[in-house]
């Protein structure tokens, strides 16, 4: 790799730590959920808001900050959304109730704004070459925070569960939740101080008027002969561009416009209603439903993490070569068999509380009040929580559902993990990274900030819809109804984007621009 290459892949994989940062957020409530709902008798609203009030921010975060990005520049966004992560993980890990928790994850999802910045950024300090490697970079650093959120609530699950002393002395074993909230602010304040090394966008610098600032930040990323013809580029495309972004924002409705903002907004939608952060948000839950009990459960949201990493990467080696619209058709396509394959597993699968089975529960629970539900085949599990909710109580059916579960399910919980991972890994070659380049390449210079505001807006709407009705959607839908909503809606975004999407690999910014025009 060139050196100039090197510096550019330094700067983005800095930027792109906040999409790590983001990856651990988003992924570490799935082993939080379990403790809260009983700590804090959560219902399924409740626990919705809990796990979706990062995202709710998020929508507000995605218009606030790409108009700070383009008022006080990349650099110095970024710089306060790793304070806003920080203060986030530590208000979480010590919230004393429901309502706190909420206000603090809510904060953390402000921050959420660094998906937008970050690829804005790396966009414009990539080679042409190498652009679409260098944006993946970040939705690189958005998995492997998934990962490590997944194998340290493993842990962390696991030390509550031992007699160790430090496990004692820390507290971990009383307070196992607040230990997987909290770890998030160490690589928050990492992320702080390494973006105090980094330049500002040189497209930045050109919008603002300091052109030898940004002649200075291009010398470290091009070669002397390209730096003035890129100078030029940038310049041009900027001329027409007006101050203010709210007056700019009326460049997105102009017709040259539609088509990017279209296929902007579809595989802003795409990507989340195929079900991505049901997935990653409530992993141990969903493994629970299949009846593989609590720590197994856990153990297999682990395999969620290192299959986004493997496919992740492959998806960086591929981007560049096969291009945007071929990886995407191919991840879209395996979304939607792999949500099929889950929806079939869990359709397939019975519930038969037995005596033995009773007796045999680890739990604390009323087994007098489970005698009436012994030998009681449901052919569903909605059927089955009912019957649990009536005898029970909500309460203690949603506390001890993951055991009850795995008491009564006759299921092939195999099938149901080879969906859920086949899921993950079609998203991780296709709507994850893809759709985060495409971002950075369909809109033109002058309205990428507003574009990516609007577009980031419906991006983060339709994430907090699925979190948020997810609980609900298990109390009322079923396991098998969700996974074919989500499939049905992956054929949908298949047959749109298969239609209207244009390839844009080895194109710089503003030819881009001409062939989206050309092509409306």
């Amino acid at each position: 790799m060139k050196p100039r290459h090197r510096t550019a892949l330094y700067f983005a994989s800095v930027v792109s730590l906040g999409g790590f940062l983001f990856g651990f957020d988003a992924s570490v409530i799935s082993g939080v959920i379990s403790f809260i709902v009983p700590e804090f008798g959560l219902n399924d609203w409740q626990l919705g808001l809990v796990v979706g009030a990062p995202t709710l921010a998020g929508i507000i975060a995605s218009l606030g900050g790409a108009l700070l990005a383009d008022v006080i520049g990349r650099r110095r966004v970024l710089l306060i959304l790793a304070l806003l992560y920080t203060v986030s993980a530590l208000v979480s890990a010590i919230a004393p109730s429901f309502h706190v928790l909420v206000v603090a994850r809510f904060i953390g999802g402000v921050a959420f704004a660094s998906l937008g910045v970050a690829p804005m950024y790396i966009g414009e300090i990539a080679p042409r070459e190498k652009r679409g490697m260098l944006v993946t970079v970040s939705q690189l650093n958005i998995v492997i925070g998934f990962s490590i959120a997944y194998f340290a609530n493993y842990f962390v699950l696991l030390a509550s569960q031992s007699d160790a002393t430090w496990v004692q002395a820390l507290g971990i074993d009383r307070y196992a939740w607040r230990w997987m909230l909290g770890i998030e602010a160490l690589p928050a304040a990492l992320w702080f101080l390494f973006l105090l090394l980094i330049p500002e966008s040189p497209r930045w610098l050109v919008m603002k008027g300091r052109l030898e600032d940004a002649r200075s930040v291009l010398a470290r990323l091009k070669p002397p002969e390209r730096i003035e013809p890129d100078m030029e580029e940038i310049t041009a495309s900027l001329r027409d561009a007006k101050d203010k972004f709210f007056e700019r924002m009326r460049e997105i409705f102009l017709p040259a416009m539609r088509l990017p903002m279209v296929i902007g907004l579809i595989a802003a939608i795409a990507q989340q209603v195929t079900g991505v952060n049901a997935i990653y948000f409530y992993a141990p839950t969903i493994f629970e439903q299949s009846g593989v009990g609590t720590n197994a459960a856990f153990a297999q949201a682990t395999l969620i993490g290192v299959i986004n990493v493997v496919f992740t990467i492959i998806a960086m080696f591929l981007i560049d070569r096969l291009g945007r619209k071929p990886l995407l058709m191919i991840g879209l396509a395996g979304v939607i068999i792999s949500t099929s394959i889950a929806g079939y597993g869990f359709r397939q699968a019975s519930y038969e509380l037995t005596g033995p089975a009773v007796s045999a529960l680890s739990v604390e629970i009323d087994r007098e009040a489970l005698q009436p539900l012994v030998g009681v085949e449901f052919g569903d599990d909605l059927a089955f929580k009912d019957a649990l909710r009536e005898a029970l109580g909500d309460q203690a059916m949603r506390q001890h559902s993951a055991a009850l579960t795995q008491a009564a399910i006759d299921i092939n919980p195999v099938l149901v993990l080879i969906g859920i991972l086949g899921f993950v890994a079609s998203f991780a070659i296709s709507l994850g990274p893809v759709y985060w380049c495409l971002l950075s390449e369909i809109f033109p210079n002058r309205a990428r900030g507003p574009a990516m505001a609007m577009v980031g807006f419906f991006n983060a709407m339709s994430s907090f819809v699925v979190q948020f009705v997810f609980p609900w959607e298990l109390s009322n839908l079923g396991n098998a109804a969700i996974f074919f909503i989500y499939s049905a809606l992956g054929l949908v975004a298949f047959v749109l984007l298969a239609r209207l999407l244009p390839e844009t690999k080895g194109k710089s910014l503003e030819e881009l621009e001409q062939v989206l025009s050309d092509r409306r």
